[in-house]
């Protein structure tokens, strides 16, 4: 019996041995990964380990009783079923199986256990062996007895393979029979199919062939092996999709027909539908022959390969792009070896390897190319190899500046390593004007070249014809009467301020002085602030310390090469600097604290700007920015000839003129979200851990002992617990108490000393250092940028932000001097000054446990200790961010400044600097003029009194000129608001605008008192706004007449003002109401006013809920002093309602159109896609609202939980998609009409900003500005919008036309075209009276 164990043991050993083997040479990717799952999970629990293998074979050999045989019968003959099964599994869900990928597996036998089908004798050409019904089986055969089991798997299949060849003659029957019907038969007989059946094809061109795996849920999707063949046949897809719709209309109506016995009336009811079914048809064959040719142009223009690696790219991108910022950041800290031994460890796996593309090998490739050693970039390329992918330009630039650093290099490599470009399809031009060099490369790419061709020049590809929009193919290529600005300064002063600008941006910090007045320095201010500077001190050594332990511990750790870590982030400032971002955020910490989650992403923030600012450094492109600036200053300066170029144009001339050296078009990658919070919070914990006091410094009485300065703590927001750091109560009483003058701010936040850097690109402008994005975007999100770097026509989008951008600036010294006298004396609420926190109301202080206290009394205590706490926040919020704007001004009163702009993601534009800029508040719009000044003219000063009553808010219904008559009978209230603004009659202080309305009355009093007012320079920007510009261009798009004449499109003698026109409307409901005995309306009579429903009425176009509407509503009644405040949550309920019925009333004309956008934003998105569409200059826009999902992010203080709300692998948010659509739409077309406006201005030689419809120019020019404003909303609107945004919209999202009629999603698809197809009908207005509309924009 031993002797039979040890030889049953040996063949058990024997066959894991083949099986292993085996194993190595079976590719895991030729089996389905699902079956695989599916499969292997039985078999785990029914064989068990390998052990019971073991004794499952011998117990084969060994006797034993019946019952344990017959269990074990019955075990494998279950095994037998349920591989078997995993096969006809496997080809029900492929419907169509490339010839490459089809592999039979061998059923197991009881014999031969789990590893059966899998050993060396599996090959694919064997067939499943399934015993005949009623053969017998020895005990030790390998083949085991039938069962029912199997009896019923082989009548199913044979049943199947039946129900397959029926099928499949019917269907070539149809074909021969109708071959008109082609395509929707075959469309019909594929989704007929039962849901056990498949129709597989076995294709020996894998080419040719479109996988299509039907889910459960019956919808059908591309598989990614064949996408790229998927466009090659989109149209033939798009014409069987519109055949099949038109088959099955057909099929219904003969169905009809049929099955219901029709009398006189049904048959003309039936008639009708008819007639309604053919006008259906004849739609859906005219959007069949649009598709064809939309869907024809779009394969033709795209490439398959590029869609495949944009989509490859969505799904792991996240991923790629924190191994690339990983990489970069380990080169940059010089630590090579923990690079090279990350991309190894990161190729070696097939999982982590697919994470991998080009760009990340080259990042490699670049160092070793720096070091000349050309060995490891052939490595490299065969890395390149195995990983499936193919070396790119940055590839070949590489080797070949690793050749042109080796003198001792081959003539015959680079000749091969040019040939082997050439089979690639790149030339070497290429290289010189894609690749992105730093320092030295591009030269030595050029010796390179030049060993083989000496004579070689680069020609770089730059393309003179450009595709430019109708709208502004005029304005680039008819330039004769142009005549674009200069700016004030000669070319020395320019290059001496960039300068100065350029030494700011690499301090990265700017400290000023506070604007708060400087009490005397009393003994104990003088104390708190030496206490404070040695503790600072101290801080700094402590942190310093901290940090380079934290660092030679991460160093040293034994962590895995293929996992990211801290500390190549850690490495890439000096020490000193990272504890200077801690100390500088302890010192602009709240007293109330902040969270965790916006202190870390700050920190981590300031640490990526420096590091973008060192890179620049180390690849040598600031010497070559000084160079092209000092060029780029011609254009500019008043000293200089006249140029017919654009700036953006000047400096990519420039860049090609002197293309030696460095590109300052840098390659840094943008840090994903969650690296910038983690390396925050990763420098939070460090300051929580290490920065600590003595707790007995301010009272001796104290023990004392070490405490935190900063605390970690949690709070609740809404039903949320987040965390939150909060100082100490004595750090807070010693910065309090030391009332230091000092305010730190990034270099970034101040206005530029020079003109900015033009936009050339995506990536480069703005700011000379200093990292700043184009589209201005969620933290985290890519779409937007993946959008424009695959845009080519951004060229006039680029000129209007650097129009903007330089405009020059300088401030009203006068009126900061008045401001800051009131900010000073303890503020003025209904200046909109903020009061200092010792205005705050006093925090109530009770004990909740004092029985005296009923419960009722102790809910409202606590209610009182809420809204307190919450207003003294509030103001200390408001408080500082005046502090911050009056500091920032006071500092740039005696200079000359300009602010860089840049976009959100609909258009519209911004400047960049967060607190000082024209977009701000009244106080800070009051303070800023033009650097430039131009004379009045003989109009300029009657702009400038109609500007000053427009500010009032006293005259919007009256015409201009009834305006200029008013403000010439209240001139002696102008002239005695400029000369005693604080104790004369104070007449500005009642204007809407009051601060404005000072300045304005400063500038009248100073061209009046002139010698010839006609000759008075002025600096004073004059604005004209436009009319509810929202409605406008929905009158525009809709050509309504009532719309186009309530919103000033059409011309009047006096202007129509919606708002006071709602106003009057809400005031006859409101007395109606009232006379019917209604509380509420009796209440609100006479404060009813335009002020209390403008903003509501204007945001209700651009898609505010009556929610929104509410709480504006309510805080314009909190603004109005003699309303009784008990009221106002119900006033508030009652007038959103009636203001809502009055549009509705009043707008008809433009619900049509924000139906159509609405609904179709709600299909598309249903569909799951988000909302995407170019605006008429050519930009792209989309919607990044996605459902949210939450991502935790684990560290050492904390557990964070991020919710990402833009992740594209998410399905998209359809309520946010559609609700935003309709004004995310308006608000690209108003920005598309500033930036035409912008364009024109420019070219007429004209000073020009906007606050997005709300445009500024001197007063000399506002007439001209008025004409091209105009001019330009009617060229706009001449263009067919609605239209072109119903074909994008068809192009875009019904070219992957479905196949299957019976599809779960058909109807819905259907629907989406025809609605994207109807697009609403026009009016009558004629648009060409919109340039003779006094008041369209006033």
């Amino acid at each position: 019996m031993s002797f039979l164990r040890v030889c049953a043991f040996a063949k058990c050993l024997n066959r894991r041995a083949l099986f292993e083997k085996g194993a190595v040479r079976v590719s895991f990717a030729d089996w389905c990964q699902q079956c695989m799952s599916i499969r292997n999970g039985p078999v785990r629990r029914i064989s068990g380990t390998s052990l019971q293998l073991q004794r499952r074979n011998v117990s084969f050999v060994i006797p034993k009783t019946e019952d344990a045989k017959k269990r074990l019968l019955e075990q494998s003959q279950l095994l037998d079923v349920l591989e078997a099964r995993m096969q006809q599994l496997q080809t029900d869900t492929i419907l169509d199986v490339q010839h490459a990928k089809v592999q039979f597996v061998k059923a197991p036998s009881s014999g031969r256990g789990a590893s059966s089908g899998r050993g060396p004798k599996s090959t694919p050409q064997e067939k499943t062996a399934i015993p005949k019904s009623g053969q017998t089986v020895a005990k030790g055969d390998p083949k085991s007895q039938p069962s029912r089991w199997m009896e019923k798997l082989t009548q199913e299949k044979k049943n199947k393979l039946k129900k397959q060849q029926r099928l499949q003659q019917k269907f070539q029957k149809n074909l021969k029979e109708k071959p008109t019907a082609k395509s929707s038969k075959g469309s019909k007989s594929s989704s007929q199919m039962l849901p056990g059946t498949s129709h597989k094809t076995i294709s020996t061109t894998a080419k040719k062939s479109i996988p299509l795996v039907k889910t459960n849920k019956g919808s059908m999707k591309l598989s990614d092996d064949s996408h790229a063949a998927a466009s090659s046949t989109a149209t033939s897809t798009a014409a069987a999709a519109v055949a099949a719709i038109t088959h099955k209309v057909s099929q219904e109506k003969r169905k009809s027909s049929r099955n219901q016995p029709l009398s006189e009336g049904g048959q003309k009811q039936a008639h009708s539908d008819a007639q309604d079914r053919a006008k259906e048809l004849a739609e859906i064959e005219e959007l069949e022959r649009r598709l064809r040719e939309q869907v024809n142009q779009w394969t033709s223009s795209s490439n398959p390969e590029r869609l495949q690696a944009d989509r490859e790219g969505a799904a792991c991108g996240e991923v790629k792009q924190s191994i690339r910022c990983y990489l970069e950041a380990c080169v940059f800290a010089g630590d090579i070896e923990r690079a090279h031994r990350f991309m190894l460890s990161q190729h070696r796996v097939m999982s982590r390897r697919k994470h991998l593309n080009t760009d990340i090998y080259n990042i490699m490739m670049r160092v070793w190319a720096k070091k000349g050693v050309l060995n490891q970039i052939g490595r490299m390329f065969i890395l390149l190899e195995e990983a499936g992918l193919k070396p790119n330009l940055g590839s070949y630039c590489a080797a070949l500046e690793s050749m042109g650093r080796n003198p001792s290099c081959s003539p015959k490599v680079i000749t091969r390593c040019l040939s082997q470009m050439e089979k690639d399809g790149l030339s070497v031009d290429d290289l010189f004007s894609q690749c992105v060099f730093q320092q030295d490369e591009r030269d030595k790419v050029l010796k390179a070249v030049r060993v083989i061709q000496p004579d070689y020049q680069p020609h770089l590809n730059v393309s003179t014809s450009q595709c430019y929009s109708s709208l502004v193919k005029d304005f680039y290529t008819e330039r004769a009467d142009h005549h674009y600005p200069k700016l004030d300064f000669t070319r020395e002063e320019l290059q001496e301020r960039f300068k100065r600008q350029l030494r700011v941006e690499q301090a990265c910090t700017v400290t000023i002085e506070s604007v708060e007045a400087a009490k005397p320095v009393t003994e104990n201010m003088a104390k708190m602030r030496e206490l404070l500077a040695e503790q600072r001190a101290q801080w700094q050594r402590s942190l310093l310390q901290a940090l380079r332990e934290s660092k030679m511990i991460m160093a040293n750790s034994s962590t895995r090469d293929y996992k990211l870590n801290l500390y190549p982030y850690l490495c890439l400032l000096e020490d000193r600097e990272y504890v200077d971002i801690m100390i500088q955020s302890v010192a602009n910490l709240s007293p109330s604290g902040e969270s965790l989650k916006i202190l870390a992403r700050d920190l981590g923030h300031r640490v990526y700007t420096q590091y973008c600012i060192r890179q620049k450094h180390h690849s040598e492109a600031v010497e070559k920015l000084g160079s092209l600036y000092s060029a780029y200053s011609d254009l500019l300066a008043k000293d200089t000839k006249e140029y017919d170029v654009l700036p953006r144009e000047q400096w990519c001339n420039l860049e090609m003129e002197q293309n030696s050296g460095p590109m300052l078009l840098g390659e840094e990658t943008s840090w994903p979200y969650i690296i910038t919070v983690e390396l925050g919070t990763y420098l939070v914990d460090m300051m929580v851990k290490n920065l600590k006091i003595n707790s007995d410094i301010l009272n001796s009485s104290y023990e004392r002992k070490l405490i935190p300065i900063l605390y970690h703590m949690y709070a609740f927001r809404s039903t949320r617990q987040i965390g939150f750091i909060k100082p100490h109560p004595i750090l807070i009483q010693m910065q309090q108490e030391a009332m230091e003058t000092k305010l730190t701010f990034d270099s970034y936040v101040m206005p530029m000393l020079c003109p900015p850097i033009p936009w050339t690109s995506v990536k480069f402008g703005a700011y000379l250092l200093t990292p700043t994005k184009l589209m201005r975007t969620v933290d985290g999100a890519t779409q937007h940028d993946v959008l424009l770097e695959k845009c080519q026509s951004l060229h006039a989008v680029l000129d209007s932000l650097n129009q903007l951008g330089n405009c020059a600036w300088r401030i009203n010294k006068p009126l900061l001097d008045i401001i800051i006298t009131i900010f000073n004396d303890r503020g003025s609420e209904k200046l909109d000054i903020p009061p200092p926190l010792s205005e705050a109301p006093k925090i109530p202080h009770f004990n909740p446990q004092d029985p005296t206290y009923t419960s009722t009394e102790k809910a409202h205590m606590k209610r009182e200790v809420i809204n307190a706490k919450k207003k003294c926040s509030e103001m200390h919020s408001l408080r500082m961010d005046a502090l911050y704007k009056l500091s920032i001004a006071k500092h740039m009163q005696d200079e000359i400044f300009w602010f860089p702009h840049n976009m959100d993601f609909r258009g519209r534009t911004y400047p960049c600097p967060p607190y000082l800029n024209h977009l701000g508040s009244d106080v800070t719009r009051a303070i800023l003029v033009f650097a430039e000044g131009k004379p009045l003219g003989p109009k300029g000063l009657d702009w400038l009194k109609i500007h000053l009553v427009n500010l009032t808010g006293l005259k919007k219904r009256s015409s201009l000129q009834g305006r200029l008559e008013y403000a010439n009978t209240i001139m002696e209230d102008i002239l005695d608001s400029a000369d005693n603004p604080l104790n004369g009659k104070k007449w500005w202080m009642n204007a809407d605008e009051p601060w404005q309305a000072l300045a304005c009355c400063m500038e009248i009093a100073k061209a009046v008192r002139s010698p010839d007012p006609t000759q008075f320079i002025s600096h004073f920007p004059v604005h004209q706004d436009g009319s509810c510009n929202g409605l406008q261009h929905y009158a525009a798009l809709g050509r309504d007449v009532i719309g186009a004449t309530s919103v000033n499109l059409m011309p009047c003698d006096m202007p129509q003002d919606v708002y006071s026109g709602v106003a009057q409307q809400v005031e006859e409901f409101r007395a109606q109401d009232a006379e019917k005995g209604l509380k509420i309306a009796q209440v609100l009579k006479g404060f009813i006013s335009r002020k209390v429903v403008k903003q509501t009425v204007m945001t209700v176009v651009y898609g505010v809920t009556r929610y929104g509407g509410r709480l504006q509503i309510e805080k314009r009644l909190k603004e109005i002093d003699e309303f009784p405040k008990d009221y106002i949550w119900d006033a508030s309920h009652y007038l959103v309602r009636l203001v809502f019925s009055g549009l509705k009333e009043m707008f008809t004309g433009t619900r049509e159109i924000q139906d159509w956008l609405t609904e179709s934003a709600r299909l598309i998105s249903k569909s799951g896609h988000t909302v995407e569409w170019v605006t008429p200059l050519g930009l792209p826009i989309i919607q990044p609202y996605h459902r949210t999902r939450n991502q935790v992010l684990k560290s050492n203080i904390q557990h964070i939980n991020l919710e990402i709300n833009y992740d594209t692998k998410e399905r998209p948010d359809t309520v946010k998609q559609k609700n935003a659509f309709p004004p995310n739409f308006i608000h690209s077309l108003d920005s598309t009409h500033m930036m035409l406006t912008a364009l024109h201005c420019y070219s007429a030689g004209l000073t020009f900003v906007s606050v997005h419809d709300c445009f500024w120019t001197h007063a000399l020019t506002v007439d001209t500005m008025n004409k091209v404003c105009r001019e330009q909303f009617v060229a706009l609107h001449s263009q067919p919008i609605l239209q072109d945004l119903s074909n994008f919209l068809l192009q875009k999202y019904c070219s992957g036309i479905l196949t299957d009629a019976k599809n779960k999603k058909y109807q819905e698809y259907r629907r989406l075209m025809l609605l994207l197809a109807k697009v609403p009908q026009t009016g009558d207005f004629d648009l060409q009276r919109v340039k003779e509309s006094t008041y369209f924009f006033s």
